[in-house]
């Protein structure tokens, strides 16, 4: 059974940090492309970052030197750290595993940012 369950989100002020965590089962990690998105209320999910079986990131303009993701194939877990975080960062934050044709999806993790 596939499960990607994400953990690490709350409650910051703006300015913090968080690090968000994903723990996947059920598939071979090590080969899946791995990604965060994140979905604010009324609005498009959109993507966070993402990163190769090999370890490579890649990140849109909005998150660019603030978010660092990561993962460790051993364990089978990928990694956001988010630094200064603003309130616009406010959302549900998803887990994402894909290879091909396949994708799974998370359940998600809330952060709120504070202003």
């Amino acid at each position: 059974q596939v499960q990607l369950v994400e953990s690490g989100g709350g409650l910051v002020q703006s300015g913090g940090s968080l690090r968000l965590s994903c723990a996947a089962s059920g598939f071979p990690f090590n080969t899946y492309y791995m990604a965060w998105y994140r979905q604010a209320p009324g609005k498009q999910r959109e993507l966070v970052a993402t990163i190769t079986p090999g370890g490579w990131p890649n990140y849109p303009e909005s998150v660019r030197g603030r978010f660092t993701i990561d993962r460790d194939n051993d364990k089978n877990l990928m990694y956001l750290q988010m630094n200064r975080l603003k309130p616009e960062d406010t959302a549900v934050y998803y887990c994402h595993a894909n290879r091909g044709s396949v994708a799974y999806w998370g359940q998600g993790t809330q952060v709120t940012v504070s202003s």
